[in-house]
């Protein structure tokens, strides 16, 4: 979940930057590697805490999978919840909705004056990711919701029923990019 999100806010910034900021370089590997090695670094920092002792893992739900346990009430524990859902939601989210919102002012600003090839594939490229961060939300907004009521609610409102539709939908957010993917990219749609 993490790395994905990453990824998305790293991807609307290059999308942002590709766009607006009239980045004229080719593809440059290096710069992809580092934006996807970079997400996984970052989303190993926060997911390693509770393996040593901020905050910890546990089952949940009908006990089909593990995540952070939110319902614990130590000091240590809250603290890291709230640092995750500021690092790892919050932010992310205010990079994605700050970069698309310049994004999209910029299309609007831009309209009709450049309809050259190359842009059309470019908002193409743009409108398939904010697709993909739009359905990414959806799936895991549920979860996020659930998780905060466990850790800042009365204890027991998150019963391990009511917590299993939101656990699948974010679990199954990684089934959506490819599924977006084929849809609208021509080329592979005629492949199949």
């Amino acid at each position: 979940g993490i790395v994905s999100l990453i990824s998305l806010a790293v991807l609307s910034y290059e999308r942002y930057s590709t766009l607006t900021l009239c980045n004229k370089r080719s593809a440059d590997y290096r710069k992809a590697l580092l934006a996807v090695g970079g997400s996984w670094i970052y989303s190993l920092v926060w997911t390693v805490p509770p393996l040593i002792g901020w905050s910890s893992y546990g089952v949940e739900g009908a006990g089909t999978s593990c995540s952070v346990r939110w319902s614990s009430e130590s000091a240590k524990s809250t603290s890291y919840i709230i640092c995750l859902f500021i690092f790892c939601l919050v932010i992310p989210v205010m990079v994605m909705m700050y970069c698309y919102g310049r994004l999209l002012y910029a299309v609007k600003q831009v309209g009709k004056i450049h309809k050259n090839t190359a842009r059309k594939r470019e908002y193409h490229v743009l409108f398939m990711v904010i697709t993909t961060v739009i359905c990414y939300l959806l799936c895991w907004i549920p979860y996020g919701v659930i998780a905060l009521l466990a850790t800042f609610g009365k204890p027991g409102v998150v019963t391990p029923v009511a917590s299993i539709i939101p656990s699948i939908l974010a679990k199954s957010s990684t089934v959506c990019n490819p599924i977006i993917y084929i849809l609208m990219n021509k080329q592979v749609r005629h492949i199949i």
